[in-house]
């Protein structure tokens, strides 16, 4: 709906399908906090009291939104929603979400896995982590991923401590050996 500069929205009536006591009674007893918001804010507008505008019952979308603490949008929505009889609850909370990566029986066989050495090389990295469940869910796995199942699991991948490829062990030895150190006693 586009407005001109100086247009005003249109009046927003409301289908009430509720008598203004009832909508007290479905804002008091709701206990999801959304839904309670929305059914307050329904009977602000067209069920509570509001004698310093000499209305017998029904505060303006303003009044409303200020009461809340919420914007004048957010109380046309919630009329809307109203409006078109869908839920006021959170449907948010309902969502179950996306099935893990790995179904429970493939998360054991993947644990068990990584309880043995690897069969090509011995040491399990991220790498081969990856190929692995690529291998078994059929479709290519990110090694980050594969990084992620590992430390859920309880593993972490296993690779040396980087050394310098100019080192030399003798005198790194050596000095282990002669430096004096505020720890040892």
């Amino acid at each position: 709906m586009d407005l001109t500069k100086h247009q005003r929205r249109p009046r927003l009536e409301l289908k009430l399908r509720h008598h203004p006591d009832n909508l007290h009674a479905l804002y008091r007893e709701s206990e999801d906090p959304v839904e309670r918001s929305r059914w307050h804010a329904i009977w602000l507008r067209f069920g509570a009291p509001a004698p310093q505008m000499n209305r017998a019952t029904g505060h303006s979308i303003p009044e409303v939104a200020q009461t809340l603490g919420y914007s004048t949008r957010w109380v046309r929505d919630t009329l809307h929603r109203y409006n078109k009889g869908k839920p006021m609850a959170d449907a948010r909370h309902q969502n179950p979400g996306q099935p893990p990566l790995l179904p429970p029986e493939l998360q054991e066989a993947f644990r068990q896995a990584l309880l043995q050495p690897h069969p090509r090389d011995g040491v399990w990295t991220i790498r081969n982590a990856a190929e692995w469940l690529s291998e078994r869910l059929g479709r290519p796995v990110d090694p980050r991923r594969a990084w992620n199942w590992m430390k859920r699991l309880g593993f972490a991948p296993l690779r040396p401590r980087p050394r310098h490829r100019d080192r030399d062990f003798e005198e790194g030895e050596a000095f282990k050996k002669n430096s004096s150190s505020p720890f040892s006693s």
